[in-house]
């Protein structure tokens, strides 16, 4: 018999598995998922005269940017969209709060690059099939997707494929609008190696969740979140 997992333990999990792994990637320097590249970079060139300015900040500054952009397009707001920013700015303290307990940690030599970014790109994909397993509003990256499609009536897939790589275009040019061409920061050769994987890794370890327990809801608040 499986055991209860309750979704909002899986909301919490998820984030904190996540922000794990996106830390160990960036640890490894071998270029992070294209979804989160384009707010790396700007914490990059922002915090050179800004130290404040963490990676965590630049994650839901730049998904409030996105938000507001999808609001315009789509002339409308919903309160679920209010919920998907608060989960950006939970992620955002929770993976500053990580990157600090873990700033000991060094990677010197290729090895132990590749390790660090292997472990991080699949603990990613576990904290993100976790938040798949709750009813609570993603971060505003996944929400963009689910909203665009819904609304002119393109297919998941194809609008995901769509953002991620508009992403990445938009990493590129901003890696070589801030650090000149011909240098690469965000997006590198593991951003390519996360996009083939990432997907399969996700599907993967879901079916391994839905194996191991049966996820419920512990708290009777989900109509606020549809």
């Amino acid at each position: 018999m499986k055991k209860a997992f309750y979704s909002e333990i899986a909301y919490f999990t998820g984030l904190i598995v996540l922000a794990i792994g996106t830390t160990l990637m960036e640890k490894a320097d071998l270029g992070l998922s294209m979804v989160v590249a384009p707010a790396y970079i700007l914490h990059l060139k922002i915090s050179e005269f800004l130290p404040f300015f963490t990676f965590g900040m630049a994650g839901y500054t730049f998904q409030a940017l996105l938000l507001i952009l999808t609001c315009m397009v789509l002339r409308k707001f919903k309160i679920s969209y209010l919920f998907s920013f608060i989960t950006a700015v939970i992620y955002g303290c929770i993976l500053d709060c990580v990157m600090f307990l873990l700033s000991p940690i060094e990677a010197n030599n290729i090895a132990a690059r590749i390790i660090l970014f292997t472990v991080g790109m699949i603990l990613g994909a576990a904290g993100i099939a976790f938040m798949f397993r709750t009813y609570i509003s993603p971060e505003v990256y996944e929400l963009i997707v689910k909203e665009v499609s819904d609304n002119f009536g393109f297919s998941i897939p194809k609008t995901k494929t769509t953002y991620d790589v508009s992403s990445c275009l938009l990493a590129i040019v901003l890696s070589f609008l801030f650090f000149g061409f011909g240098h690469f920061e965000g997006v590198k050769a593991g951003t390519v190696v996360c996009a083939l994987l990432n997907g399969t890794l996700i599907g993967l370890l879901g079916k391994t969740y839905d194996k191991l327990w049966d996820f419920k809801d512990g708290l009777k608040i989900k109509k606020y979140f549809s």
